[in-house]
């Protein structure tokens, strides 16, 4: 089996729980479920990064988003990705 190609960390810390990261994370396995992106992307959570007050916190790649909104996330993702926005 090959290794992900990209790596999805959300924050987990409280301060990004309590500005709604579930729907974060959500978002983000909806995207890979539906583009079929299972074997290429590994997620995880991490705790508090001292980016408490710009959460939620959204990491693709070591590279950090913050303010991430649930509406944002597919478009986030296609730009790092290099992925094609689904067909309507």
């Amino acid at each position: 089996m090959n290794a992900p190609k990209h790596e999805i960390v959300v924050c987990m810390g409280s301060a990004c729980f309590s500005r709604g990261n579930i729907t974060i994370v959500e978002a983000v396995q909806g995207y890979i479920k539906s583009r079929g992106l299972e074997n290429d992307i590994e997620t995880n959570g991490t705790l508090c990064q001292n980016r408490c007050r710009e959460g939620p916190n959204l990491f693709i790649d070591g590279e950090c988003h913050c303010g991430v909104q649930p509406g944002t996330v597919p478009t986030l993702l296609d730009e790092h990705l290099g992925g094609q926005p689904m067909p309507s």
